[in-house]
């Protein structure tokens, strides 16, 4: 399929790692941005001026933008964190800019466009929400987080599983949020920490029922980890599972990417340290939450476990070119 519209649904890191890879591809690409970071150089400017987050939009503009001397130099200057300065140390540039953007034009939207043009990026950057509002996890013993970063950061009774989360306020989808996926070939959910930044998507109004009533094809990218306090013992079913309860339907998935390469025994001993362990496919539990578990070598060299965006990117677009399959194929 020639230049299939592809929208890419999760949160900033998660939806870079896609996205970069896609760029320059056969598609036209659209991020669908989770709008809760509350947490770091974004929350402080959330908390400071009033502003929706800028972080996760930022992170998807770099990997939108474009590829010539300019455009690596303003990706730098983007991603530039300030290691000094009273009231500096700990920002992004790019998220200052943005900042500054949505002062000078009025709103986000405008703030995006214009960051748009400076970065020179290939496809769109829609934030899931204009709300201000707070993501919120009920815990199984009843009680509640507050905050992305509260959740994304507990240390604290981690063995007391999330029940679910929920916005508050009720956000309101962005129009061409809903315009993008009805419009899309693909809807690509994940990869991202799936409490923190894919399912704050899911909550917006109408944004569910929008992508349950595409004739996209849905892949899932799953996690290459798990996450303490989130998604702690997370077999791959899990993710699909929640996934599947947030967007209001029992329809299986039509894909599902799973990391085949063995990791490093070096890099797992330092991951388990921090709680983390490789995410395990578990077949048998897949049947009927998806039609096909693309069980691919994902992993990027390096010393952090990372998806590889090119051949992450690669799967996609043969899934995409393949169409939805008929018959399941666990």
């Amino acid at each position: 399929m020639s230049n299939a519209n592809i929208v890419v649904v999760g949160g900033g890191t998660g939806n870079h790692t896609t996205l970069s890879g896609l760029r320059g591809l056969d598609c036209n690409l659209a991020a669908v941005v989770a709008m809760t970071d509350s947490g770091g150089s974004s929350g402080r400017l959330r908390d400071e001026m009033g502003h929706l987050p800028p972080g996760d939009l930022r992170q998807c503009l770099i990997a939108l933008a474009s590829s010539d001397h300019s455009g690596e130099i303003m990706k730098q200057l983007f991603d530039y964190r300030f290691s000094a300065g009273n009231g500096l140390a700990g920002h992004n540039f790019g998220n200052l800019l943005l900042t500054a953007l949505t002062e000078i034009t009025g709103n986000t939207v405008t703030a995006i466009e214009e960051a748009s043009r400076l970065l020179g990026i290939d496809g769109s950057v829609l934030p899931v929400t204009l709300t201000d509002a707070t993501l919120v996890a009920k815990l199984a013993d009843g009680s509640e987080l507050a905050g992305e970063s509260a959740i994304d950061l507990r240390n604290e009774r981690l063995d007391i599983k999330i029940d679910y989360v929920r916005l508050e306020p009720k956000a309101y989808v962005y129009p061409p949020v809903l315009e993008a996926i009805a419009g899309a070939d693909a809807i690509v959910l994940g990869p991202g920490d799936i409490y923190t930044s894919v399912l704050p998507n899911l909550l917006v109004e109408n944004v569910s029922e929008a992508i349950n009533s595409s004739s996209a094809i849905k892949i899932h990218v799953c996690n290459l980890m798990t996450k303490p306090a989130e998604s702690n013992g997370f077999k791959a079913s899990d993710f699909v599972k929640l996934l599947l309860e947030y967007l209001g339907t029992d329809k299986p998935l039509d894909y599902m990417v799973v990391n085949s390469t063995p990791f490093p025994d070096s890099l797992l001993e330092r991951y388990a340290a921090d709680g983390q362990y490789p995410v395990e496919l578990d077949r048998d539990n897949c049947f009927g939450l998806v039609n096909e578990v693309l069980f691919k070598p994902v992993l990027a060299a390096g010393v952090y476990l990372r998806h590889d965006p090119d051949a992450l990117a690669q799967i996609i677009m043969n899934a995409v070119s393949a169409g939805t399959t008929q018959n399941p194929t666990i």
